[in-house]
């Protein structure tokens, strides 16, 4: 009598194998140009290496880059949720601006007058919405006020070698 075979058929293929992928991603990156591309920009190393020293020397570059790294500086200091909070905030005064409008009759926004404007004076919840607002022009006042030689040492604490 003959011996059983023993044969496991190898499961037929759902995804590329590496080699495959490989292929295909380099055939996709001819076919759009990037290769080429990134051909002509190594061999051309030193015009684009000039270009980019050129451009990256100029004053207003120079400028752009410090106040993009002094926004970003500032952009560490604030807490996301605090962050998340302002930035929606402002969103939602803008749109209520923006969807403002007055009566067509012009009765409902008229002028308080006098007595009125008297009366705001002692109204809490009109005092307790304008006192972060009072609170938050004194410290841009402040601000305004600090003289800032560096603004990486202002912020770092650490003194400028320069």
């Amino acid at each position: 009598m003959a011996e059983r075979i023993y044969y496991e058929p190898e499961p037929p293929k759902t995804e590329p194998d590496a080699h495959e992928a490989l292929e295909r991603l380099l055939q996709s990156l001819h076919a759009q140009g990037v290769l080429r591309f990134a051909n002509d920009l190594v061999s051309a190393k030193t015009p684009v290496t000039q270009v980019l020293v050129e451009g990256l020397s100029k004053p207003g570059t120079l400028n752009a880059i410090q106040n993009l790294s002094i926004v970003l500086m500032a952009l560490s200091r604030i807490e996301p949720s605090q962050f998340y909070k302002t930035v929606f905030a402002v969103t939602d005064a803008l749109a209520r601006i923006g969807a403002w409008q007055p009566d067509p009759d012009g009765e409902g926004h008229t002028a308080p007058g006098f007595t009125g404007a008297y009366k705001m004076l002692h109204d809490d919840a009109l005092w307790q919405a304008l006192t972060p607002l009072i609170e938050a022009m004194k410290a841009f006042s402040a601000g305004l006020e600090r003289h800032v030689d560096k603004p990486i040492s202002a912020f770092t604490g650490k003194p400028s070698t320069a």
